[in-house]
């Protein structure tokens, strides 16, 4: 065994989401009870195209596919956005300070449970990921996410944070939609015009 293998720990919570121990990640993924918990990011240009990163082949979960701009685990005393930050770092070498929130949700599924808090960043400028994580990087305009969503190109996880970016958008009041891309602004506003009529 290699004495300098440290292995990832996660804190593991309740449905509160409070801290109730501390397990392996390699125990967390596996065992659906065990709650963890992960921070998104979901990193927008000024055309409105969401970045993707396409995971490493070398990823035990979901290798090869397409996912959200930047996900990772909470290390242990961490907070979401502390998280969330950290992660922009590692993952896209791109340094910031906060992030602006928007929203919450838990995932379930028969591998693994994780509360998940997701940000949003505005960004255009240098991206230089990490390559032992990620085989590549891309900007996706709106219909081509749709297009992809189902034919095994993109992760479970981003398929289902795709349609919950969707319905917030719907759903945010007209006052609160300014920092919108124009793009995402304009359809916002044409969904709430097409639920009212």
């Amino acid at each position: 065994m290699n004495q300098n293998f440290v292995e990832d720990m996660l804190e593991v919570v309740d449905e509160a989401d409070q801290v109730i121990g501390c397990f392996p990640r390699r125990q967390c993924h596996g065992d659906p009870r065990l709650v963890h918990r992960v921070a998104h990011v979901l990193v927008f240009d000024p055309q409105g195209r969401l970045l993707l990163q396409k995971r490493s082949e070398a990823k035990d979960v979901q290798p090869g596919r397409w996912d959200t701009s930047v996900g990772g685990h909470l290390d242990p005393g961490e907070t979401y956005d502390m998280a969330a930050c950290r992660e922009m770092q590692e993952e896209l070498g791109i340094a910031v300070r906060t992030l602006r929130p928007l929203y919450r949700y838990r995932w379930r599924t028969s591998f693994e449970s994780e509360n998940v808090m997701t940000f949003l960043l505005h960004y255009q400028g240098p991206i230089r990921f990490a390559p032992a994580e990620i085989d590549a990087v891309r900007w996706w305009h709106a219909d081509e996410i749709d297009a992809a969503v189902g034919t095994g190109l993109l992760t479970p996880n981003l398929e289902a944070e795709w349609q919950r970016w969707l319905e917030w958008t719907t759903a945010m009041p007209l006052p609160a939609v300014t920092f919108w891309p124009p793009c995402w602004r304009k359809s916002g506003q044409q969904a709430r015009r097409s639920a009212q009529e």
